[in-house]
């Protein structure tokens, strides 16, 4: 809109200035033939009214003292040439007669000679002014040619100029308010319908496949807005639909992997106790002096193969069966010193510089926090000549820190993307569902937990979670 105001206003202004320069321009041709016209006619009555006989030698004597009356009574200055371009006569004054040429350009007289009508028309510029000089022959009364009648005329616009500035100082204070209306209209309507725009954008930013995302609910909408909020609406179904299909799709790819690490980890010992127990039937024999022993060693290596399926039925049983969440105002230090007493490896150690630190969370999910995080940390130190774990809670602002540093094996590059991976694990035996589950705890908590590792170095595991 104010491009349009400002196109039009300089359309305007140019079209005023081309029409004031076309009628300047036939203002001045018209005003210059009636004079040349008037003129003319006063020297024919002239010539018919004298006395001497119409001839280009008389011309000085005819016109000696009638020049003047006719260049007064039409209030312009003529002159009066010979047929050769000679000066005959001037109506200017004496001390003017400098600045009247005594002899005209052969230009002029050929091309007066040449032109249909008999006549020429000159124009110059002159200090700015646009200047135009007519010359016409002068006939006697049988229309024979005796002399040139010469008519300068100096075009005066100073009027038409002035008037021009105060059409434009008028036109430019009516474009000024058109102009401020338009911008003042347009801010207003870009607004409206930006306001629109915006509100679909905002919803657009905040659209995820995580949360249910909230329609755009506009009332009287322009009709291509509501095209777009309808299409946005439509969008946001069919996103639901979508990400409710892909949370079913994880979910059942994640347990169907599940099973399949369960199924694997239930073979493992089976094996073993199948083959114990058919090498127990071929070579067991009662009357044997030793059947005694070797039926205690059948038993306790199925009770350890039992017990191997029965800790694999536990960890998933704890991993997939998350009990709800009981918040209790406890000591975290002391819930976690005690469990980190159940275990009896000498080189576990518990620090915090606080005696107490009270934080509202479930007992027995920080028990399986702290535990879980210590049995990951025996399990990387078998081999290590020093082992050394530690245990250390303490408080950092708002949150609850616990962090469990060992100096073990430490974990590969390859593997660190993949060490909260529900079924993944580095050990040879065990179901990879400690770090998850613990993962799980702490994201309900609104907490998070991170790690750092240098393979042969250690590891350090660190919890945070909000005391409220």
């Amino acid at each position: 809109m104010i491009l349009l105001v400002l196109i039009a206003s300089v359309l305007m202004a140019g079209v005023t200035l081309f029409q004031y320069q076309e009628q300047s321009e036939d203002y001045h041709e018209n005003r210059l033939e009636r004079k040349e016209e008037q003129i003319l006619q006063s020297i024919s009555y002239a010539l018919r009214e004298t006395t001497y006989e119409p001839s280009t030698d008389n011309l000085e004597h005819i016109f000696r003292d009638e020049i003047y009356k006719i260049a007064d009574v039409q209030n312009v200055n003529f002159n009066i040439y010979d047929l050769d371009g000679g000066l005959i006569k001037s109506s200017k004054p004496a001390f003017e007669a400098d600045s009247v040429s005594n002899c005209l350009d052969a230009e002029v007289l050929n091309n007066l000679l040449n032109s249909p009508d008999k006549r020429y028309i000159e124009e110059k510029s002159t200090a700015g002014d646009n200047y135009q000089a007519t010359y016409k022959y002068i006939t006697d009364l049988k229309f024979k040619p005796i002399g040139i009648m010469n008519l300068p005329y100096f075009e005066d616009n100073s009027f038409n100029d002035m008037e021009l500035r105060e059409f434009f100082y008028r036109l430019g204070g009516v474009y000024l308010v058109m102009l401020i209306s338009a911008i003042v209209l347009a801010y207003f309507i870009s607004k409206y319908i930006t306001r629109s725009l915006q509100t679909v954008a905002d919803k657009m930013v905040q659209t995820t496949l995580n949360q249910r995302n909230e329609k755009i609910e506009i009332e009287n909408p322009s009709e291509e807005i509501g095209k777009l909020i309808d299409s946005y609406n439509g969008m946001i179904d069919e996103l639901e639909e979508s990400a409710a299909k892909l949370a079913r799709s994880e979910r059942e790819q994640a347990w169907r992997e599940m099973a399949k690490q369960v199924a694997h980890e239930i073979k493992n010992p089976l094996t073993p106790m199948r083959l114990t127990v058919q090498s127990f039937e071929r070579k067991f024999n009662a009357d044997d002096p030793k059947a005694e022993i070797k039926l205690k060693e059948f038993s306790k290596t199925l009770v350890q193969q039992i017990d191997t399926m029965s800790n694999i039925a536990s960890a998933f049983s704890n991993f997939a069966d998350m009990p709800a969440q009981q918040k209790e105002t406890l000591n975290v230090i002391k819930v976690s010193k005690l469990a980190v007493d159940i275990f009896h490896e000498p080189f576990i150690h518990f620090i915090s510089d606080e005696e107490e630190l009270i934080a509202k969370v479930d007992r027995t999910q920080l028990i399986r926090i702290v535990t879980n995080l210590v049995k990951n940390a025996i399990q990387a130190v078998p081999e290590v000549e020093n082992p050394r774990i530690l245990v250390t809670v303490a408080s950092e602002g708002q949150d609850v820190k616990i962090s469990v540093a060992d100096n073990g094996i430490g974990i590969a590059d390859e593997f660190k993307d993949k060490i909260f991976e529900p079924k993944f694990t580095t050990k040879s035996s065990g179901m990879g569902l400690g770090l998850g589950m613990v993962k799980n705890i702490v994201e309900n908590y609104k907490g998070s937990i991170d790690f750092t590792s240098q393979v042969g170095k250690g590891t350090v595991f660190t919890v945070r979670f909000p005391k409220e």
